[in-house]
C-alpha cells in the first residue's frame, strides 16, 4: 500500500528538479523576447559608485520582471527556507546569476535577515527584497526593507515593470508573468534614504506612495487600464 507522505515527498522532490531545471529556459524565453524599454537605471548605479550598498524593492505582484531586469549581475535575492516553491525560486535565481539567501518569517528568519543587514554592510551591493512579501498583504510594506536600509545605510531604490502582454493568477495578490514578444516597460524611482530616528510609518507612507506610483506609470505605458 502506498504511503501518501512518501507519494507527497517524491511529488514535491519531481516538481523542485522540474522547476529548478526548466524554469530558468523558460523565464529566459518569456522575458528576453521581449523588447525592454528601461529608464532610471542610473539612480542606483549612481549610489553604487558612491560606495553605498542598494535595496531594490518591487512589489511582489511584479517581482519578476524585476528579478529578470537584473539577473546576470550577481546580485542578492531572497527566497523562503523548507518549501519546495521556495527551492524552485532558490536554484531558478542561481542559475539566472543571483545569489540567493534563504529564509522565513517562521524559520531561519531571524538568521537570514541579520546575513541580509551582513551583506549590505560589508559589499557595494544590491539587495533585491519585495516588501509586501512573502505573502502579503498586498501592497504594504512590512518593516523588513525599511529597518534594514536604516541600520546599514543602504538606499532604497524602488521599481515596477509591466509587459504589453502577460499572464495574472490571483492569490493574495495579482502575480503577474510575462508573455513572450511584447513589451516590458522597467522603471527605477528616486533613491530613498531613510535613518535610524526616522519613524516606521513615515518611511512605510514613502515607499508605499513611491511604488504606487511607478507602478501606476507603467501600467499606463503598457496599456493596462485597471490597477489590479
Amino acid at each position: 500500500m502506498a504511503n501518501p507522505a512518501n507519494e507527497k515527498k517524491l511529488k514535491n522532490r519531481l516538481l523542485v528538479w522540474l522547476g529548478g531545471s526548466i524554469g530558468p529556459y523558460f523565464l529566459r524565453f518569456f522575458y528576453n523576447t521581449n523588447k525592454w524599454d528601461i529608464e532610471g537605471e542610473d539612480y542606483y548605479k549612481d549610489i553604487l559608485k558612491s560606495g553605498r550598498s542598494v535595496i531594490i524593492a518591487s512589489w511582489h505582484s511584479t517581482l519578476l520582471t524585476a528579478f529578470m531586469g537584473l539577473a546576470k549581475n550577481n546580485y542578492h535575492g531572497l527566497a523562503g527556507n523548507h518549501h519546495p516553491d521556495a527551492e524552485i525560486i532558490s536554484r531558478v535565481g542561481k542559475k539566472l546569476g543571483w545569489n540567493i539567501v534563504r529564509g522565513s518569517s517562521t524559520d531561519g528568519g531571524k538568521k537570514a535577515y541579520n546575513e541580509i543587514l551582513e551583506i549590505l554592510k560589508s559589499q557595494k551591493t544590491v539587495f533585491a527584497i519585495t516588501p509586501d512579501g512573502p505573502q502579503g498583504p498586498a501592497k504594504i510594506p512590512k518593516p523588513g526593507a525599511i529597518r534594514a536600509a536604516q541600520k546599514t545605510g543602504a538606499v532604497i531604490v524602488p521599481i515596477a515593470g509591466q509587459s504589453t502582454k502577460h499572464w495574472s493568477f490571483k492569490n493574495w495578490d495579482t502575480f503577474y508573468l510575462s508573455k513572450p514578444f511584447g513589451r516590458i516597460s522597467l522603471l527605477f524611482g528616486k533613491p530613498l534614504i531613510f535613518n535610524l530616528e526616522d519613524s516606521f510609518e513615515d518611511c512605510s507612507a514613502q515607499l508605499k506612495s513611491s511604488l504606487d506610483q511607478l507602478e501606476k506609470e507603467v501600467n499606463s505605458r503598457v496599456g493596462l487600464v485597471k490597477d489590479n
